[in-house]
C-alpha cells in the first residue's frame, strides 16, 4: 500500500477569531498518510490555534475539516483522540507518581477478577510497543524519575497505543538534549514508515 498517495486530512478555509483578534483567516492544509510537516512561524502566527481546532480544544468559526474522507467537527479533545488524532504537548501531561506502563494505559487498564488492574499485562503491552521503536526503558520506572526526553517518548508511545493516525508535536525538541532530539527524529521516521502522519 502506498501511504504517501492517500490524503488523510484536509483543512479548508479555517478561520478563528478571539474578539477582534483574527487568529486564523482562511487557512488551508492538506496532509497525506506518512507525511511529516513542520508549521513554522513567529509567536502569535496561529500555529497553536490551528492545532487546538484540529484536536477539539477550540471550535472553528468557519471552514471544513475533512479527516479520512469525512467532514468532522471535534467538540472536545477526546473526540479527536478517539478518531486517531493525538497531540504531544510541550508541557507533558503525565502522572509523575505512576509507572510508565500505568501512564500509557491509564483509563484503559486490563482488569482481572473484576476489580484489580493487571499491571503485568500493561507492562508487557508497553514492552511490545517499546520494541517496535527500539526504546530501551523499563516500563516499571516511575515517570517522575525520567528525563524530559524519556517522558516525551512515553507520550509518543501512549499516542501510538491509541492507534493514532496523526500525531501532532508541539515544539518537540525545545527541552531535549541533542541525543534525545536525534532519538525523537528516529521515532518520527519509524512512525512515518508505518503510515502515521
Amino acid at each position: 500500500m502506498n501511504h504517501v498517495a492517500e490524503t488523510i486530512l484536509q483543512l479548508k478555509n479555517i478561520s478563528k477569531s478571539f474578539g477582534v483578534v483574527k487568529a486564523l483567516k482562511n487557512v488551508d492544509l492538506e496532509l497525506k498518510k506518512g507525511e511529516v510537516h513542520a508549521l513554522v512561524g513567529e509567536n502569535g502566527a496561529g500555529k497553536s490555534t490551528l492545532m487546538k481546532i484540529l484536536t477539539g480544544v477550540y471550535t472553528k468559526d468557519s471552514g471544513q475539516i475533512i479527516y479520512d474522507g469525512k467532514e468532522v467537527e471535534f467538540s472536545k479533545p477526546k473526540d479527536a483522540m478517539d478518531a486517531g488524532i493525538s497531540i504531544v504537548h510541550q508541557e507533558l501531561n503525565m502522572m509523575s507518581d505512576l509507572t510508565i506502563a500505568q501512564n500509557i494505559f491509564i483509563g484503559r487498564e486490563t482488569i482481572k477478577h473484576k476489580i484489580f488492574t493487571d499491571d503485568r499485562d500493561i507492562e508487557n503491552k508497553t514492552r511490545e510497543l517499546f520494541k517496535l521503536f527500539n526504546i530501551e526503558i523499563n516500563p516499571n520506572l516511575i515517570v517522575g524519575d525520567l528525563t524530559v526526553g524519556e517522558q516525551q517518548m512515553v507520550e509518543i508511545v501512549k499516542a501510538i497505543s491509541m492507534d493514532a493516525k496523526i500525531i501532532i508535536f508541539d515544539e518537540p525538541t525545545a527541552a531535549l538534549t541533542e541525543n534525545e532530539a536525534e532519538n525523537l527524529f528516529k521515532i518520527i521516521d519509524r512512525l512515518k514508515k508505518r503510515g502515521v502522519t
